[in-house]
């Protein structure tokens, strides 16, 4: 297994200069170059598909080479695996107390 790591994804309630909508998941993001330490903003709007866990809390996010073998790692699944664009998959899972986003780019 490998995983290499991406982002720290920060729930915020405001939105910040340069998020862009993600109109099919009903979230604000940021690009995570935009800032120092690879940091991804997130707003969530009523209605998101994403669970509240993921609303009110930090994520680490990790590129991993098996989706499958990482979910198998995790104390349990928040939510996923989703398409996280036509062709990559995504899930978000708690693993030692933490949220990890699990992302397998194909």
């Amino acid at each position: 297994m490998s995983a290499e790591y991406m982002h720290i994804g920060i729930p915020v309630t405001n939105r910040k200069p340069g998020m862009t909508y993600n109109e099919g998941a009903k979230f604000w993001v940021s690009n995570v170059d935009d800032y120092d330490y690879k940091i991804e903003y997130l707003k969530f709007e009523e209605g998101t598909p994403f669970p509240e866990e993921i609303h009110r809390n930090p994520h680490v996010a990790y590129k991993v080479d098996n989706l499958e073998k990482y979910i198998a790692d995790a104390d349990s699944v928040i939510c996923g695996p989703m398409p996280a664009n036509d062709k990559d998959r995504l899930a978000f899972v708690w693993k030692d107390g933490a949220i990890l986003e699990l992302y397998e780019a194909n």
